[in-house]
């Protein structure tokens, strides 16, 4: 199964019939299942809009989609933000193994499913991706009491 990074996802257009829609801000993964679910797209209109996915076809110039149908609105943008890790606010966090830091999160590898394949992080200014298991977490954000 092919697998793409965040980076190249977010880096393609999306696209109906040719038509350019709008390009990728940011992939969300979902926190229980920690997959890949959708794409928070910012359309020509300038409105974020949510693409699950599933609905989506993704080749090596452009993520194409059959019908408008499938760009859901800012409050289900909302709705997926809500239960979803972004992939833009996990950049440069911990990620940890067995309790142990393996390094500062760059960016997630994943198949055309969802389903997260690697993590490539930085430790000790090298880079080196890891296969993804069950072993794997996200450090949590640092919240202030303020």
């Amino acid at each position: 199964m092919r697998e793409l990074t965040g980076d190249e996802v977010l880096a393609l257009p999306v696209r109906l019939h040719g038509l350019l829609l709008g390009r990728p801000a940011d992939l969300l993964l979902d926190r229980e299942a920690l997959r890949a679910v959708g794409l928070d797209v910012i359309c020509g209109d300038d409105v974020h809009r949510f693409l699950p996915l599933p609905t989506a076809a993704v080749s090596g110039d452009a993520i194409a989609i059959r019908s408008p149908l499938v760009m859901l609105e800012q409050d289900e943008l909302d709705f997926y933000r809500s239960r979803a890790f972004s992939l833009n606010s996990l950049r440069g966090r911990p990620v940890r193994r067995n309790g142990g830091e393996v390094g500062k999160l760059r960016v997630v590898v994943f198949s055309l499913d969802g389903t997260l394949r690697a993590v490539v992080v930085e430790a000790d200014g090298t880079t080196r991706q890891i296969p993804f298991d069950d072993s794997l977490r996200f450090a949590p954000e640092i919240r202030s009491a303020a």
